[in-house]
């Protein structure tokens, strides 16, 4: 089989995926952010629009289950900017959840992430409004909005789970262990949230060492949060890609580090395991238009200090291999 990208309008050749804001999104709201949800499908749309007037042609969308990704407003957002937008199933931390809930998800955890990759992401009716009837089924093909007799299926091309800071927790191992069925079952990619004071080889232990995901279909976020240089030429070294999603995030702390993390990474010879993000996750990073800066600020600078080649590099040669899958049928 030949590789292929999976977006939300059907699987694209890698070679098509063009310039890449590799770690986003669309749509997030979590308990811990109150009052910055990503709810707005114009607002939305508007920033989808900049990065495509910026040179963007794909966006990935790190959002996964249960946190308002709202998986029937994906496919229609892609068709009306002309930008692909992949789509992510999976957990996030614990934290962002209800905790009274938490039992139901993980129950045929690894069927659903299985089921949004390959049958159609699950609609989630709280948060999420669908363009299918709220009578409609809860998982499968979404109506198509300029043909409801005709639906599409609207798939997730990544699996993001996440990583507590400072220790792995039985949800977090949960949740990883499904996400790396859910890859054996699919050969998806397996994007993992990492946090101050985490500690990235334990989640490489886990995906890798325990359950045989192979190191080049983990891309690890929020390495700029990881001031140990020797642990990411390590884990370059092991063949993980790492999503550097700080330059663009408003106010991270992380901000001031991201160019130089960058520099070290690329002058120590591992510039082919690295992606760019801008990771909005708030109404008010989204004023900062992170995924444009990522084109108009970001890669001018890296092509002034390493050469023109390595912007084309980051956002497009490696997410195209990155994220294109021999994707299998369970």
């Amino acid at each position: 089989m030949t590789p292929t990208i999976r977006t939300v309008l059907g699987d694209l050749d890698p070679a098509e995926l063009g310039v890449t804001d590799s770690h986003d999104h669309l749509f997030i709201r979590s308990p811990l952010l109150p009052g910055e949800e990503l709810d707005d499908p114009t607002a939305a749309e508007g920033a989808l629009r900049a990065f495509a007037a910026a040179g963007g042609r794909s966006f990935v969308q790190w959002t996964p289950y249960g946190m308002g990704r709202r998986a029937g407003s994906l496919a229609e957002l892609s068709r009306a900017t002309g930008v692909h937008v992949v789509a992510a199933t999976g957990l996030h931390q614990a934290a962002h959840y209800d905790p009274d809930a938490l039992p139901a998800l993980y129950d045929g955890l690894a069927e659903r992430f299985t089921a949004d990759l390959t049958t159609g992401l699950t609609i989630e009716p709280a948060t999420e409004p669908a363009t299918e009837p709220a009578t409609g089924p809860a998982t499968g093909p979404l109506a198509d909005p300029a043909d409801p007799a005709a639906p599409e299926t609207v798939r997730a091309g990544l699996i993001k789970v996440a990583c507590d800071a400072g220790t792995t927790t039985a949800h977090t191992r949960r949740v990883m262990a499904a996400a790396a069925d859910a890859h054996h079952a699919t050969g998806a990619p397996i994007a993992v949230h990492l946090e101050p004071r985490a500690h990235p080889h334990v989640v490489l232990n886990w995906l890798h060492a325990r359950h045989g995901v192979p190191p080049d279909r983990i891309v690890l976020g929020h390495l700029t949060r990881l001031p140990d240089v020797r642990v990411h030429h390590e884990l370059a070294a092991e063949g993980v890609y790492f999503a550097l999603d700080s330059p663009s995030r408003a106010g991270h702390p992380a901000d001031h580090q991201a160019f130089d993390v960058i520099a070290d990474l690329v002058e120590a010879g591992h510039a082919s395991r690295l992606l760019l993000g801008a990771d909005t996750t708030t109404r008010t990073a989204r004023r900062a238009d992170g995924p444009t800066r990522l084109l108009t600020d970001l890669a001018p600078r890296l092509a002034r200090t390493f050469g023109p080649e390595l912007p084309g590099l980051l956002l497009t040669a490696n997410p195209a291999a990155a994220f294109a899958t021999d994707w299998r049928r369970p």
